[in-house]
């Protein structure tokens, strides 16, 4: 009798041991299988603007804006006149020709005048005192935003630094690149109305 006990109770740890072993192997199984499995698209995407990659550039920019004089304190002149939003109650726009990064394109540079009493005149009496910001579009290399002609915009600051722009879901964003693609509003949603397809409102502004 104690015999049949010792063999029974041998036969039922053996069986245990077993099933343990087994359970732990299909739990590691299953384990190993989850985290191998593909997972939902989660990869993060590179931004459309603000990159790193776009900040870098557009310092780029700014410094061969600021070598062309058409940006920074020695910045040439023009007439100002009558702007609309989203860009200032005033406007000055110039435009040439520039070399950023080897890469040689036309830069054209709106500067956005505002607030309490702004006024043509004004502006030409004291451009510092309304300048409110600088946006730029540059004309990139052929492929860099082919499906939106090929622009690099930036909005910058009087002194160079970029704006930055506060999302939905909270991120802060810095304007440059291709800003707002995609988007149904902003920078490239706008000019993408621009008669003649080339995405500039002016027709005194000659791409070629």
């Amino acid at each position: 009798m104690k015999f049949f006990n010792i063999r029974t109770l041998s036969r039922s740890l053996i069986i245990l041991v077993s099933s343990s072993i087994l359970f732990v192997g299909c739990m590691g199984y299953n384990k190993t299988k989850k985290d191998s499995s593909p997972k939902k698209k989660m990869m993060k995407m590179k931004p459309p603007m603000g990159s790193a990659q776009d900040v870098s550039e557009s310092n780029a920019l700014w410094k061969s804006l600021t070598a062309a004089r058409l940006v920074g304190k020695r910045a040439r002149k023009s007439r100002p006149y009558k702007g609309q939003h989203p860009h200032g109650a005033v406007l000055e726009t110039l435009h040439r020709k520039i070399t950023v990064n080897g890469h040689k394109g036309i830069a054209i540079v709106k500067r956005n005048y505002g607030g309490p009493g702004v006024s043509n005149s004004r502006v030409r009496r004291n451009r510092a005192k309304y300048l409110k910001a600088i946006t730029v579009m540059f004309k990139r290399e052929l492929g860099y935003d082919s499906a939106n002609k090929d622009w690099f915009y930036a909005k910058y600051k009087a002194n160079g630094d970029l704006h930055v722009k506060k999302m939905k879901n909270g991120m802060q964003v810095k304007l440059a690149g291709r800003v707002a693609k995609g988007m149904p509003s902003g920078c490239i949603s706008c000019h993408k109305a621009a008669g003649g397809g080339d995405y500039v409102f002016s027709t005194k502004i000659r791409l070629k």
